[in-house]
């Protein structure tokens, strides 16, 4: 079964309201996940907590999770986390297929959902390009050749793939989603940075968005970084 997304862990708890006890039932036609244990997690006191377990039996599993608030969520097997999950209000389901793993059934999970299948058919693309050099190469083209097409098309991948991730954001400032994939997508750095991408979804951002923890200490770390990092190149 592939990993999700490269950029799925953490996650963070964003909160409004919700429910106090909530179900969440599971499929899965991965045959190799029968028998396994999966651990639903949510971000807290800064690292990632347990709040529930379960094994998948027969292509089914079952997750209870008491929540107060509606809340950004992953599904893990070991240290893998498979999917992300909304937990909120309704009829929240997991879907586990081969190639394939999406939350369903309320809102913000179906919003999610649809988020998920457009960046993996963008990382689809991405992996394509390797195929692809492949096969130019038993055509018979130059490599350097090669490398100025496909660098091209990479370029054009990432584009629409930064585009995507702006835009989700940006259309989520009000919901546990903006706060929810900014933090995915600032764990893909090392540490704390200020980007153009990175603050053009600061500068926009509601005041919802922007007095979320996460966000603030993020701000505040990146911050102090850029002015080092200005201060190192000054001297």
């Amino acid at each position: 079964m592939k990993r999700l997304l490269s950029f799925l862990l953490p996650i963070a708890v964003m909160l409004s309201s919700c429910k106090d006890n909530l179900q969440i039932t599971g499929t899965s036609t991965v045959a190799e996940l029968d028998g396994k244990t999966l651990y639903l997690k949510v971000f807290e006191d800064g690292k990632m907590q347990t709040i529930d377990s379960t094994v998948v039996a027969h292509g089914g599993f079952t997750l209870n999770a008491k929540v107060d608030s509606v809340t950004m969520a992953c599904l893990f097997m070991g240290e893998m986390c498979l999917v992300p999950v909304v937990l909120e209000e309704g009829n929240v389901g997991i879907k586990l297929n081969d190639d394939r793993q999406f939350p369903t059934g309320t809102p913000l999970n179906d919003s999610l959902h649809v988020f998920i299948h457009e960046k993996a058919e963008l990382e689809a693309k991405m992996e394509e390009l390797s195929r692809k050099e492949s096969r130019m190469i038993m055509d018979g083209m130059d490599h350097d050749s090669i490398l100025v097409i496909l660098n091209k098309e990479a370029e054009l991948i990432n584009a629409e793939s930064d585009r995507l991730i702006t835009s989700f954001i940006t259309n989520n400032y009000d919901n546990v989603l903006g706060a929810g994939v900014f933090m995915l997508l600032t764990s893909n750095f090392p540490y704390p940075i200020l980007n153009p991408q990175i603050e053009t979804v600061l500068g926009m951002g509601t005041p919802y968005f922007l007095e979320n923890a996460y966000v603030k200490e993020y701000v505040k770390i990146a911050t102090e970084n850029m002015e080092k990092l200005r201060e190192e190149e000054q001297q």
